[in-house]
């Protein structure tokens, strides 16, 4: 038999290339503008699209789906084509997974930071993005499995079952996650409510990290390792037991994120249960990626490139580690709401993510230009500085931590919190937020490091779009089980079957988590006290959406004797049922807020938003002044509420048809108590004149941005007293 002649198609793989390096010093740039915030919150005071809670979701999306996605497809498009001895099958599909995703990331950079925010953890964009997205991972996912179809390979290697994997799981939680009911085109509401949406959300949030942020890669392992090393994967049955046990278990343990929570105590534990489990096949893919380079180490040393994939793999293992171990309740009270957390992402995301990327990078790039790598210097140099970085991002943050978690819990002999004063705690870590700025520095130096070599590389090298290879054509009678075949070794030569199984794999624990919570009436117990909205405080909630307040506050109080003397009553999953989407948060750079309402004044709140440091000395709360001036935007109230009400919030029609009289009405009492103060009186009186003066349109108070997020955070926690009356369904 003649063996055929075919390209690869070398191009996309550039591209995608390009879009990781560029994304990638973007989104290293903005999180070490963000740290920098930590230490200086008012460098660019007054810039709302500048601000902390606008910006962060931008840097996690732009890590996640510009730096890390980009790379993901470089990896899958340049070994999947010569795994399986085939052009990717369309070459249109190719193109618009690129530029799809390209203009995907872009429309995130702009709507992110002007406030158009679903506010769910790495899933904020909005909902036709959200459509888009859908798009253009279809349009991979069928080049992927159509590739496999036509492929001239017998055997399916394993890289190619994590890639699979990846696309269905990915497919499966995006799209029910960003089940949204539309009031405009830069607004929607989850159709999940309180805990519901929690459990939704983290089932996603989760898996998200699963099968996205780990799945491609440890299939970018499985191909670039040995292809580094020169030395075939270290065992073939491990991989078997690895990929199912992973794709099987990583599904069931999103509810981990939410213990000592509202949600069910049989979901905690089911999370909890699964996610120690998860240690298993985590670190079997770990073994099996570092012991195929045993005998090898004398390569290691000299080796940029495995240096990279080295730290890569033992950063896959410390996270995958801490994971389960967080997942443990006793150690989930400490770190939870801590930058325990983000010391732990970040792990993932700048050791696991970060340098397989890095290392995957120099080993590709000399391969579409057929030259040698520039320098290997300045690749060792990029390893040291990237790793110096990592170390003194993490540590510092593990310090704050366990600082935080003492701080909050401790109390006096008389019984009394010693810290009573939440920033007493925040003014103890500022060092900390110091070192990991410079950890931040040093890690994008790297990066520009990379860029550096890569650019010379390819100046050195010659343009080959298509790559000349040959293969002999794939036997139709192979496809058949021949004697003494296994199970697994047949099923590897039948990709719809394996999409299939492996979607099946990927389905029976989100199916054991979330039908439950829809299904089941008794799962979240009615507090008759507990009513929605108004219609002015539903506006100042999508205020506190838009601004990011969520990434700082938490409204969602453990039942600890230290957070319930802090902040009141512990949370009830009850009070949550009229919320769309759900605001608990994953981190308290400031208090928890759930119990908020009547504590302090109007006038405090309004000087608070102002000017932070002027209620909270030390406070590193950026100031929100464009909400004591900006009008507030009502042409959607009467829409919202009727969306609301579809469903399922109580609204009735005469709420809605009165709903603007209802909002002045408690805005005009807020205006009334906010001229009190005769500081706010002169202040609000010379706007006027300058208004008149100046021949411009003045906004009364009660019509600005400021009234409605004060009526919101007013309301927060008022409906709950301890003496309240519980109903079941």
């Amino acid at each position: 038999m003649e063996k055929e002649k075919f390209y690869y198609d070398n191009k996309i793989t550039k591209l995608f290339v390009y879009a990781t390096i560029f994304w990638g010093i973007v989104a290293m740039s903005v999180g070490l503008y963000l740290a920098i915030l930590f230490v200086f919150p008012n460098i660019t005071e007054g810039i709302s699209w500048l601000s902390f809670g606008r910006i962060r979701p931008l840097h996690t999306n732009a890590a996640i789906f510009a730096f890390v996605g980009n790379a993901i497809f470089a990896g899958v498009y340049y070994s999947t084509q010569r795994l399986l001895k085939a052009r990717m099958w369309s070459d249109f599909l190719s193109q618009l997974n690129f530029w799809g995703w390209q203009a995907i990331i872009a429309a995130a950079a702009i709507s992110l930071p002007l406030g158009y925010t679903s506010t769910k953890e790495y899933a904020e964009l909005e909902w036709p993005i959200d459509i888009a997205i859908t798009v253009v991972w279809l349009a991979f996912g069928i080049n992927l499995i159509m590739t496999m179809v036509k492929r001239r390979q017998r055997h399916i290697y394993v890289a190619i079952w994590f890639y699979l994997a990846t696309f269905v799981t990915v497919a499966v939680l995006h799209i029910v996650n960003n089940l949204e009911a539309p009031i405009h085109f830069f607004k929607s509401y989850s159709v999940f409510s309180g805990v519901q949406d929690a459990l939704v959300q983290w089932w996603y949030g989760h898996n998200a990290v699963a099968f996205f942020l780990t799945t491609p890669f440890l299939g970018l392992m499985y191909y670039f390792v040995p292809k580094a090393a020169n030395r075939p994967i270290y065992s073939y049955r491990l991989s078997i037991i690895h990929f199912w046990s992973l794709i099987f278990i990583y599904i069931w343990a999103g509810p981990h994120h939410l213990l000592y929570s509202a949600l069910p105590q049989w979901a905690q534990s089911l999370g909890t249960a699964f996610s120690i489990m998860l240690l298993a096949p985590s670190w079997g893919g770990m073994i099996n990626g570092l012991l195929t380079l045993r005998g090898a180490w004398d390569k290691v040393r000299s080796s940029p490139v495995l240096k990279f994939m080295v730290v890569a793999i033992t950063g896959y293992g410390m996270a995958t580690f801490e994971g389960p171990m967080l997942s443990l309740k006793n150690v989930n009270a400490i770190a939870h709401y801590t930058d325990w957390i983000i010391a732990h992402v970040h792990i993932g995301a700048l050791a696991w993510n970060g340098f397989m990327t890095f290392g995957m990078i120099y080993w590709i790039v000399p391969k579409l230009f057929k030259t040698k790598l520039y320098s290997t210097k300045l690749a060792n140099a990029h390893f040291w500085t990237g790793t110096l970085g990592i170390v003194l991002y993490v540590i510092p943050l593990y310090v704050a931590a366990l600082t935080q978690a003492s701080m909050w819990k401790q109390f006096d002999p008389d019984g009394t919190l010693s810290y009573p004063n939440f920033l007493e705690t925040v003014t103890q870590i500022i060092p900390m937020y110091a070192m990991r700025a410079i950890g931040g520095i040093l890690y994008l130096s790297g990066a520009f490091l990379l860029l550096y070599n890569v650019i010379k590389t390819i100046k050195m090298g010659v343009k080959v779009t298509d790559e000349l290879a040959e293969s002999l054509p794939l036997n139709p009678v192979t496809k058949k089980k021949t004697t003494g075949e296994t199970w697994h070794s047949w099923i590897e030569r039948r990709p719809v079957k394996f999409t299939l199984y492996t979607t099946i794999a990927i389905l029976i624990g989100g199916m054991v988590q979330i039908i439950p919570s829809l299904m089941v009436d008794e799962y979240v117990p009615i507090i008759s006290t507990v009513k929605p909205y108004t219609p002015l405080e539903l506006e100042g909630r999508d205020l506190y959406i838009r601004e990011g307040c969520v990434s700082c506050h938490s409204q969602s109080i453990r039942p600890f004797r230290s957070e319930v003397e802090r902040y009141g009553e512990y949370s009830k999953s009850g009070e949550y049922i009229y919320d769309h989407p759900f605001l608990w948060g994953s981190k308290r750079t400031g208090p928890d807020l759930h119990r908020i309402g009547g504590k302090y004044s109007d006038n405090w709140h309004f000087n608070h938003m102002y000017d932070p440091q002027s209620t909270s000395s030390g406070s590193i709360m950026p100031s929100y002044k464009w909400l004591t001036i900006a009008e507030l935007d009502k042409k959607y109230t009467q829409k919202k509420m009727r969306t609301l009400a579809k469903l399922g919030v109580p609204y009735s029609a005469e709420e809605i048809n009165n709903a603007y009289e209802l909002m002045d009405k408690q805005a005009a009492k807020i205006e009334e108590n906010l001229k009190e103060d005769p500081d706010f009186v002169r202040s609000y009186e010379n706007d006027r004149n300058y208004a008149q003066e100046n021949g411009a349109r003045f906004v009364q108070m009660k019509d600005r941005e400021i009234t409605a997020l004060i009526a919101y955070l007013q309301r927060l926690g008022t409906d709950v007293k301890l003496e309240q009356n519980i109903i079941k369904k």
